[in-house]
């Protein structure tokens, strides 16, 4: 039977997309009226704002009016499509249900509703939703996270404009841009590389990221060039090189920019440090984090300081430059000092015969030993010749002779040398001043003018200052005593370490018992 504008449906029928076809059954359900369907309940009367099932299994809602809902939102939380069919798993870009300028995404779930609040994981990437179920886009949740303009989360590595600093009215700060973006990174959970302790200045992070270290600010920002690394960059031990660390910069070719440098590089040192090198260019060598080698104090080093790179020794001082030229170096921690020459160009330690220039403008003869120890300055007789911490002692032309104590199994060896440095042997020479120094087959002195010389002169000594004059204070095996003698009868040897040359034991004597060790030889020779 049919009714005056009213199709009933029977119960095999179909609401399909696009085309849908009524047949009359009971009294309840859908029915056609006009252009669009309706639900009757058993009395005939029309359901709204209520969903219904149709034939096919699906959703469908009535609005206020009783008629089917098509292409917008349904029941505040639900959307169905230009069939009136709720959407579920599936994206529809609309209006926001409580209005809005411009139509936007949303995500509908499993059950047919909008998600909201929080994150969704959709086809394996990371969304995130307001409380109106509106999808996010851009810097988000403190600026941790970036969602895509397609919403999804972002992770690795990312070119990207910094987010907006409201307090600032501004964008946060970082490294110069030309273009106004900057490098981030971002972990696998989306987080954002960045120090955990605020946006305070001066605060970093270094990260390992596939093999390589990277630097990031309080913002995330990816840092390149010099970064003090130790608080606030204008303390006072920002002035050494020791607290900075060298992330690749554009210009640095075969470098991933922001790639903490390893192994050599020639750079100028932060700007900060300018005024305390040499020069405006300087070799750096850094560990892989980026952190460039650094040494003592001047004067300072040890063997233990020494850095090998490549099979060759290198000593690096504070500011971070291999140094080079002639150094003194303690010996481990023995409290014994020896010589090492770092050569000019290479600034390797070198071995062997050398002329060098020291810090008085002299040059001398240095031998380094090339076997064992390589490099240590020589102490002792090579080829007849007598050396010190390297340094090859002669005699000066007017006493013809010298003689020289060097330390040797806890007492001293004297060795008599003539101008050119080279020992005497098994004989007796005379100096200017007609003193005989008789010396075995082995070159040890055995006597002076026909009395016994002893098994060693020095055993002690010290230096102290007098107006003027230097005093020597030393032990000879007869006794304590000292005397004073004219400053120009010592002379440097190597950065300050002090060789005593005096010509005579003469003048009044008196105990000293405030001798403080000496350890280098002592030069005596006669009167003059």
């Amino acid at each position: 039977m049919k009714t005056k504008g009213l199709k009933v449906l029977t119960a095999a029928a179909v609401l399909s997309l696009g085309l849908m076809t009524m047949e009359a059954l009971a009294a309840e359900g859908w029915a056609m009226s006009g252009n669009t369907w309706v639900y009757m309940d058993q009395y005939g009367n029309r359901v709204t704002n209520e969903w219904r099932k149709g034939a096919d299994n699906l959703w469908r809602y009535l609005n206020g009016n009783g008629e089917m809902a098509v292409s917008c939102w349904a029941d505040e939380d639900y959307f169905v499509d230009s069939n009136g069919i709720m959407v579920a798993n599936k994206w529809v870009k609309t209006r926001s249900y409580y209005g809005g300028d411009e139509d936007v995404w949303f995500y509908f779930g499993n059950s047919g509703k909008v998600v909201k609040d929080g994150w969704k994981k959709i086809d394996g990437r990371n969304y995130l939703f307001d409380s109106e179920g509106v999808m996010q886009t851009g810097w988000t949740e403190d600026n941790l996270y970036y969602l895509g303009s397609d919403g999804a989360m972002k992770t690795g590595w990312r070119y990207l404009e910094p987010p907006y600093d409201e307090d600032e009215d501004d964008y946060t700060y970082g490294p110069e841009s030309d273009d106004g973006q900057y490098w981030y990174y971002f972990a696998p959970s989306g987080k954002k590389y960045c120090t955990s302790t605020g946006d305070e200045e001066g605060e970093y992070r270094v990260s390992r990221i596939d093999g390589k270290y990277y630097c990031f600010d309080s913002t995330g920002k990816m840092q390149t060039g010099w970064v003090y690394m130790d608080g606030d960059p204008d303390s006072a031990s920002s002035n050494t090189i020791e607290h900075w660390r060298y992330f690749a910069e554009p210009e640095i070719k075969n470098a991933k920019v922001g790639a903490a440098i390893s192994g050599w590089l020639s750079l100028e040192p932060p700007e900060r440090l300018l005024d305390n090198v040499d020069e405006s260019v300087e070799w750096y060598y850094f560990n892989k984090d980026g952190e460039p080698k650094t040494g003592p104090e001047f004067g300072e080093a040890s063997t233990d300081d020494f850095v090998r790179i490549d099979g060759k020794n290198y000593l690096f001082d504070k500011r971070g430059n291999p140094v080079k030229g002639l150094h003194k170096v303690e010996i481990g921690d023995t409290g014994e000092y020896t010589s090492y020459y770092f050569d000019e160009d290479s600034r390797t330690v070198v071995k062997g015969k050398r002329t060098i220039e020291e810090g008085d403008g002299t040059r001398s003869t240095f031998y380094f030993n090339e076997g064992s120890y390589a490099g240590r300055g020589f102490t002792g007789v090579r080829s007849n010749y007598l050396y010190y911490m390297g340094k090859l002692q002669k005699a000066d032309s007017d006493s013809r002779y010298m003689l020289v104590s060097l330390p040797s199994g806890g007492q001293y060896k004297t060795y008599v040398v003539n101008t050119s440095g080279r020992i005497s042997k098994n004989t007796t020479v005379k100096d200017r001043d007609g003193n005989r120094y008789k010396v075995n087959s082995s070159g040890i002195l055995t006597e002076i003018n026909g009395e016994a010389a002893g098994n060693g002169l020095l055993i002690e000594g010290s230096l102290r200052h007098f107006g003027e004059k230097v005093v020597f204070c030393f032990r000879l095996q007869a006794g304590k005593s000292h005397t004073a003698l004219p400053a120009s009868c010592l002379q440097n040897v190597i950065d300050g370490r002090v060789t005593v040359l005096y010509r005579a034991i003469a003048g009044t004597l008196r105990e000293d018992r405030g001798g403080q060790g000496h350890t280098g030889p002592v030069h005596r020779g006669t009167a003059g």
